[in-house]
């Protein structure tokens, strides 16, 4: 299994003061600003899963500053945190790679594929594997530190707070003690669970194949409520504003009142709803599978903008400094849009024309990461 940390470095750039140039420096020259790696460390940027990432990213045209090769495709989105990126494989391992060099730290192999997205925290990384169990490794070894069964295979991204992990499993969501992985409580839906659960207050939300959205007590797993859809909910919820947005496989996107689950909009696309929301500056923005980006005002659902791709939307938007990022499936491109029009600013191919894009991508900092059906992981950086 090769290792790509080829680095394309803008010229003359102190990439993060770990390298100068190789030509002698000259004391009238200014200095290249380094690069900055913010932590985005859980899927979607945080326990709510707004994937707002804040003031990150860049507008200008992205330059590759490494590529890692794994073994197989890349499903998984990254984490990022202490300057590592943290992500998984369908070659069945957890890679940990430096954020700013593209080498290797460590791997760990579980007994599956690895689609779910892991969760950094209090020093220990939490992935799911399609083994079926939960792992929790040491963030700067790698070394495993618990397993927990969670049964069928773990495509849902855990979420940890407050020394808490909960994640969805082959028909139940689970919270386990982030120390040792014991059993806190354990509810039981009517169908495996992809979603990855958010969280708001004393209350965690997931979706579930069996058409509804849950509403769950954080501490006891005890159901506050339950919102029924007209198809498979995969997609994660996004919580803001007292309101959680979902979508669903009957094409809707929906938001409901956090407190009660009532509806208080909803938007058809006529198409399957895969993506999480992104949720920044007042709009709500997803992917539907007939290849378009909407970005609908969050207060009542109407569209302010679309984008067309031609192509399914499977992952999820990420918003930073007024410019959404999102990968598109079967093309191998990924977009940048201005959020507040929806005009494409650029776009970029990773890997070879034809592969899918699962992975969603990340913004930390002045630094874009994001996985490939090519096998790769690829950090971009603004090419001025």
């Amino acid at each position: 299994m090769s290792r790509l940390p080829r680095l394309h470095l803008l010229p003359c750039l102190a990439l993060l003061s770990l390298a100068a140039c190789a030509a002698p420096a000259s004391p009238a020259t200014p200095t290249e600003p380094s690069l900055t790696l913010a932590d985005a460390p859980q899927f979607r940027g945080s326990p709510a899963h707004t994937g707002d990432y804040g003031a990150g990213g860049f507008r200008a045209s992205p330059t590759v500053l490494w590529e890692f090769e794994t073994g197989g495709v890349v499903r998984s989105s990254p984490a990022v945190a202490g300057g590592v990126i943290y992500v998984g494989s369908q070659d069945h391992t957890l890679y940990a790679i430096d954020g700013l060099t593209g080498e290797e730290r460590w791997r760990f192999e579980t007994g599956g594929e690895v689609a779910s997205s892991p969760a950094v925290a209090d020093g220990r990384v939490v992935v799911g594997s399609h083994d079926g169990f939960l792992y929790a490794l040491d963030a700067a070894s790698g070394a495993e530190i618990w397993r927990a069964e969670i049964g069928g295979q773990v495509y849902s991204s855990p979420l940890v707070a407050d020394g808490v992990v909960y994640v969805g499993g082959d028909g139940a969501v689970v919270a386990l003690d982030a120390a040792d992985g014991g059993p806190v409580w354990r509810f039981e839906t009517g169908g495996p669970v992809w979603s990855s659960p958010a969280l708001a207050g004393e209350t965690l939300y997931v979706g579930c194949d069996d058409h509804f959205l849950y509403a769950l007590d954080a501490a006891t797993g005890a159901e506050a409520w339950r919102f029924e859809t007209g198809g498979e909910v995969n997609a994660s919820p996004a919580l803001g504003g007292g309101v959680v947005y979902v979508g669903s496989h009957d094409g809707a996107l929906y938001a409901l009142d956090a407190a009660t689950g009532s509806e208080i909009w909803r938007f058809e696309t006529g198409s399957r709803v895969y993506t999480s929301p992104a949720l920044s500056g007042g709009r709500v923005i997803f992917g539907s599978d007939d290849g378009t980006l909407h970005a609908l005002d969050a207060r009542d659902g109407t569209e302010a903008w679309r984008f067309e791709t031609g192509r399914p939307l499977y992952a999820s938007p990420a918003v930073a400094g007024g410019v959404v990022y999102f990968a598109g499936e079967a093309g191998g491109d990924l977009f940048a849009l201005d959020a507040a029009s929806g005009a494409e600013l650029w776009r970029f191919q990773t890997g070879r024309e034809g592969d899918n894009r699962s992975s969603s991508p990340v913004v930390a900092g002045d630094v874009l990461v994001v996985g490939s059906d090519d096998h790769r992981v690829y950090a971009l950086v603004s090419a001025r």
